[in-house]
C-alpha cells in the first residue's frame, strides 16, 4: 500500500494511446498476454487472439456491457503482476466504458461488474482499487451510479483498512445525498456503515453517534413490524449515548425505533435508563443503578462515570429554572458532593460548555448567563436535533438522472478532463 504521507504528491496516470489501435482493444490485449504468458506460446497465443477477436467484436456492435465483463475479467488475473502505475491505466481505460452508452440501465450494469471485481480482494493493493473507484465515480453522470460507487468504495475501505482515506467524506454526506437523491433504504444503509466505520475510532464516537441517530431517525413513521429491524441498533443507541463522556443532547426519545424499547420486556429497563438522563437528575439514578447494577455492568456501562455525567446533566438542568442563580448549597445537594468541590464541578460545566456563568463566592451563588437545553422537547444544538429535519427532506426526494459535477467526491467541482486521468487518493474532503 503507498504511503499515505506521500499520496498527495504521486504523479497522476494518464493514458495514453500508443498506436492506432482502440484502447480497449490494447488493454485486453496486454492483460490476455500477461495472464497466459506461463502456458507458452502454443497454449497463450490462440487464447489471446480469441480474446482480442472477442473484443473487436464486441466493440464493433457497441456491446459495452459484454466488453467490460472481459476486460475486467482480464485485468484482475493480472492484478497482482503489473506495477500500480498500469494498473491505474488499464482500469481507467475499463471504466471508459461508462461514457459509452446513454442507457442508464447498461450503465449500472457496467458499473455492478467493475465494482464487483474492485472489491473481491479488498486486501490487495486496497489504495489502488480506492483510486479506481474515484476514477469511475468521477466519469459517472447518473447520481445513483454515483451513490452505488461511493457505498462500495466504503466497503473497500472498511475491508481492505484504508478508511483513513474516506472518513474525511463523512461531514459531506449531507451535500451528496441531495445530489444523490437516493430511497430510504439506501439511507439507512449509508448512515449505518458510516456509523460502524467511525465507532472503530474512540476519538470519532460522538460522529458515530451522530449518524446512528441519523440512521434511527429514518425509521420514523414505519410500523412495528419495520421499527423491529432497528431495534439492536436502538439498544446501541441507548448505550452509546449514556457512555459518552461527551453527549449532553440528542433526541432518542423522540424517535419511534427508540421508543419501541420502552414496551420490550428485554430492553424497557435499558430505555428507562435513558429517560432519566434526559429528563431526571442524580438522584434518579442513583436510585436505578440501586435496584438495576447488573444491567449497567452487561452493557460496559461504568457507574462512576454514569455519576459524573449525571451530574453535569443534573448541573445543567439547575440552570433552567429561570432565576439565573445557583446556591452553592443547591449544587451541593443535587450532585451529592463536599462543599469544597462545588466550583470544581461548575467549571467542568462550563469547560464541557454546558453553561456560561460567574462564580459569586462572596454570596455563594452561580449566576448563570447561558446553558445548554439538553431535556427532551427543548431546542437542541443543531448536531443533535438535526436528524429528524435530516430524515423528513431526504424521504421527499426520489431517484433522479440529473448531473453531478465531482471530482475527488466534493460536488461543485470540476470533472476529469478528456485525459481520463485518475486522481492522486487523498484523504475525501
Amino acid at each position: 500500500i503507498p504511503n499515505p504521507n506521500n499520496l498527495a504528491a504521486q504523479t497522476m496516470t494518464t493514458v495514453v494511446p500508443t498506436s492506432d489501435e482502440d484502447p480497449s482493444l490494447s488493454v485486453v490485449r496486454f492483460a490476455s498476454e500477461l495472464a497466459w504468458a506461463d502456458a507458452g506460446p502454443e497454449v497463450a497465443e490462440p487464447q489471446v487472439s480469441r480474446l482480442c477477436m472477442e473484443a473487436e467484436e464486441f466493440i464493433a456492435l457497441g456491446k459495452w456491457l459484454e466488453l467490460a465483463s472481459l476486460m475486467i475479467t482480464s485485468a484482475e488475473l493480472i492484478f497482482s503482476k503489473v506495477s500500480e502505475k498500469d494498473l491505474e491505466s488499464i482500469f481507467t481505460t475499463i471504466c471508459t466504458l461508462v461514457t459509452k452508452t446513454e442507457n442508464t440501465d447498461e450503465v449500472m450494469e457496467i458499473v455492478k461488474v467493475i465494482t464487483a471485481k474492485l472489491v473481491q480482494q479488498p486486501n490487495e493493493k486496497p489504495a489502488v482499487r480506492l483510486k479506481i473507484l474515484i476514477t469511475l465515480y468521477n466519469l459517472l453522470k447518473n447520481p445513483y451510479c454515483q451513490f452505488y460507487v461511493y457505498l462500495k468504495a466504503l466497503n473497500l475501505a472498511v475491508d481492505g483498512k484504508v478508511t483513513e482515506y474516506i472518513i474525511p467524506s463523512f461531514k459531506k454526506i449531507d451535500s451528496f445525498l441531495k445530489e444523490w437523491k437516493v430511497g430510504v433504504p439506501e439511507q439507512r444503509e449509508l448512515f449505518l456503515a458510516i456509523s460502524n466505520v467511525l465507532k472503530e475510532n474512540k476519538s470519532l464516537s460522538k460522529d458515530s453517534f451522530k449518524f446512528l441517530t441519523n440512521y434511527l431517525a429514518t425509521f420514523s413513521g414505519e410500523d412495528a413490524h419495520i421499527l423491529s429491524e432497528a431495534k439492536e441498533e436502538a439498544v446501541r443507541a441507548v448505550v452509546d449515548f449514556v457512555r459518552a463522556p461527551d453527549v449532553f443532547q440528542c433526541d432518542l426519545l423522540d424517535l419511534p425505533a427508540v421508543e419501541q424499547l420502552e414496551k420490550d420486556a428485554k430492553y424497557a429497563l435499558l430505555y428507562q435508563l435513558l429517560k432519566i438522563f434526559l429528563t431526571q437528575r442524580l438522584d434518579a439514578y442513583l436510585e436505578f443503578h440501586t435496584a438495576n447494577s447488573t444491567l449497567l455492568k452487561d452493557y460496559g456501562l461504568v457507574h462512576e462515570e454514569c455519576i459524573a455525567k449525571m451530574r453535569l446533566m443534573s448541573l445543567v438542568d439547575l440552570s433552567s429554572d429561570g432565576s439565573g442563580q445557583i446556591p452553592y448549597e443547591l449544587i451541593r445537594d443535587t450532585l451529592q458532593i463536599n462543599d469544597d468541590e462545588v466550583e470544581l464541578w461548575v467549571f467542568k460545566a462550563i469547560t464541557a460548555k454546558l453553561i456560561d456563568c460567574k462564580m459569586d463566592q462572596m454570596n455563594q451563588v452561580v449566576v448563570v448567563s447561558f446553558f445548554h437545553n439538553i431535556i427532551i422537547g427543548h431546542v437542541l444544538d443543531d448536531d443533535s436535533s438535526s436528524a429528524l429535519n435530516n430524515w423528513k427532506y431526504f424521504k421527499c426526494n426520489q431517484y433522479s438522472s440529473g448531473q453531478q459535477n465531482i471530482r475527488g467526491w466534493v460536488p461543485g467541482s470540476p470533472r476529469f478532463g478528456s485525459s481520463l486521468r485518475t486522481s492522486d487518493l487523498k484523504p475525501f474532503c
